[in-house]
């Protein structure tokens, strides 16, 4: 319709329903946490029904939360970079690096055990750095940076280890296998322990912090976080460093329970992202939440251990995994044509 149109043959802009427009993000992101935990029980209750020995506590503690530990660290760090509107695959092979950074420590270089863990770290770090740094700095899109990091992170493993051998940390260095399977709660893995603690962590982060208030105003508005004076390059590096720290911690989870492997944690990348999506957090950045992150870990492991009870194919459950993950890819694109309509 041209400007010059008469005024009364102008389509008047409709006006959002009042639900939609009494609705506070705050309030609108509790939903979706809860619509995620309400999926997370329903097909809890299938795999009960439908399984056998799926609903026992030896069954729920020691195969389901313990599959969701390492889908859940990466999801809870990468939930940082996804508010921010970028993305991080490398936290998958991540693990393999920094799991076999720990090996070395350890075992090649004879360190003592805190040594060793602070350094892990630091690579975990310096990891999230370079990342950063090509994002931030640099310019590059995430997607295209952290693929490139992805394939350094795949390759280098290899090239640390003796022709692609597995160092078993668990069995060659007991107490930091107790990392992972240790119990300082009677029946109840460290892994999980720490799963959680690091989930806190990562609650304050985002929710009680200038640093969460940053990574959301920048997946928020970018550029109007620059003009309000906040130094967008610093941060988006801060954030993507310490997504590097939480790779780090599942790759210690990880060699921790099986060893340090040069293929560990392959593919895991996108389950974590797709943990990230289904509790609430917006690809499109500016929403997260780490609750729901960890809901989504939790959905995604009672889905992996409850097809392998009922003796589904592998192939067959990762075409379901793959349904599970466009579903809450559209789930997320209605949420933000929903939020734009507010």
């Amino acid at each position: 319709m041209t400007e010059t149109a008469g005024v009364g043959l102008q389509k008047k802009p409709e006006e959002p329903p009042p639900a939609a427009r009494g609705m506070s993000p705050q309030l609108r992101m509790r939903l979706q946490q809860l619509a995620a935990f309400a999926g997370l029980v329903i097909i809890t209750i299938f795999f009960s029904v439908a399984g056998d020995n799926f609903f026992t506590y030896d069954n729920l503690v020691n195969n389901v939360l313990l599959s969701s530990v390492l889908i859940g660290v990466l999801a809870i760090g990468t939930t940082f970079v996804i508010v921010t509107g970028g993305i991080d695959l490398s936290i998958g092979w991540g693990i393999a690096l920094t799991g076999m950074a720990a090996g070395t420590f350890l075992i090649t270089w004879d360190l003592p055990l805190g040594l060793g863990l602070l350094m892990t770290l630091l690579v975990g770090l310096l990891l999230g750095f370079v990342n950063g740094f090509n994002v931030s700095i640099l310019g590059m899109p995430p997607f295209i940076a952290t693929l490139a990091m992805m394939l350094v992170c795949q390759g280098l493993p290899l090239v640390i280890s003796d022709n692609g051998a597995t160092i078993y940390l668990n069995s060659q260095f007991p107490p930091y296998a107790d990392l992972s399977g240790g119990t300082l709660i009677p029946k109840f893995p460290n892994a999980v322990l720490i799963f959680l603690v690091l989930a806190v962590i990562a609650w304050v982060l985002l929710n009680r912090t200038i640093f969460g208030r940053y990574a959301v105003s920048i997946g928020s508005n970018e550029e109007a976080t620059a003009l309000s004076g906040i130094n967008v390059r610093k941060w988006k590096l801060i954030i993507y460093a310490v997504a590097g720290i939480f790779t780090a911690c599942a790759g210690i989870l990880s060699s921790a329970r099986i060893g340090a492997s040069p293929t560990a944690g392959g593919g895991l990348e996108l389950q974590a992202i797709a943990a990230v999506v289904i509790g609430g957090t917006s690809l499109a950045g500016g929403k997260g939440t780490i609750v729901g992150s960890v809901i989504g870990a939790l959905i995604i492991g009672v889905l992996n251990n409850g097809l392998q009870i009922m003796g589904v194919p592998q192939e067959w459950q990762y075409v379901i995994l793959g349904v599970v993950i466009l579903a809450a890819v559209y789930v997320d694109m209605l949420r933000k044509k929903s939020s734009e309509v507010v």
